[in-house]
């Protein structure tokens, strides 16, 4: 009887770890000590502005700031898992002098973001900008003294209504268990009289949070991905070197 030889190749080792562990290292990405959730799964409440600013243009379009920032929502929310507790505060959709327009829409739930996305696409930019009394309503609602959770501002404008988000941010600092906010600032580089640097800036710095001024729909994109969603920490072995292969010789009788 003839003898043949079956040969199995196998690709090099470390690829076969990273690509059968990426499910690990997501789950275990961000992990503090005492098992405390990844802050890409913890409960978030994104407070979007409504302000009258919101329904103005830029110097190089006639579409309204609040048409690009829904379509940006629109491709960034279905990306986020449904298993993650999310709720929505929309602030200023109130009159031009109201300070109390804040309103909130979705409380955190699972399966949230339709909700949410039918929320935004309903939103008639008019008022004023309690930002900062929206974030401290944020933040109560999450339970933050007790609960990690994740604020994410999405502002075109500064705070209109006598609050001091700097000093809330210290507040929030001190009492809370694990309060993370994002701020994202949405504002042409060109605006008259505007400065390049959001006052709520310090809200993020704060709480380990990031400042992410922005400018166009892709940049919105961009930033929401980077504060909504768990990003992959793996590393894929260069693809230029060759691969390495294991030889296994076995006897065919």
């Amino acid at each position: 009887m003839n003898v043949g030889v079956l040969t199995i190749r196998f690709k090099r080792l470390d690829v076969f770890i990273v690509l059968s562990g990426v499910m690990f290292l997501s789950q275990l990405q961000g992990v503090a000590a005492g098992n405390k959730p990844a802050e890409c799964t913890r409960d978030l409440m994104f407070i979007f502005d409504a302000s009258g600013s919101m329904g103005t243009t830029d110097l190089t379009t006639n579409e309204p700031h609040i048409a690009r920032v829904q379509r940006a929502l629109h491709r960034i929310l279905p990306e986020l898992p449904p298993s993650r507790r999310m709720g929505l505060i929309i602030y200023g959709e109130g009159a031009y002098n109201q300070c109390d327009s804040i309103q909130l829409k979705v409380r955190p739930q699972i399966n949230a973001g339709e909700l949410i996305v039918s929320e935004l696409d309903k939103v008639q930019p008019a008022g004023r900008t309690p930002l900062t009394q929206s974030v401290r309503e944020a933040a109560e609602i999450l339970n933050y003294r007790h609960n990690p959770a994740v604020i994410v501002l999405l502002t075109d404008g500064e705070e209109t209504c006598s609050g001091h988000p700097c000093d809330l941010a210290d507040a929030l600092k001190a009492d809370a268990a694990g309060l993370t906010i994002h701020v994202i600032g949405y504002r042409h580089r060109d605006a008259a009289g505007l400065g390049d640097v959001f006052g709520a800036r310090c809200l993020a710095e704060e709480t380990g949070g990031l400042y992410l001024p922005v400018e166009t729909e892709d940049q919105l994109v961009d930033a929401l991905r980077k504060t909504l969603t768990c990003p992959l920490t793996a590393e894929i072995p260069d693809s230029r070197k060759p691969l390495r292969k294991a030889e296994i010789s076995i006897p065919l009788r």
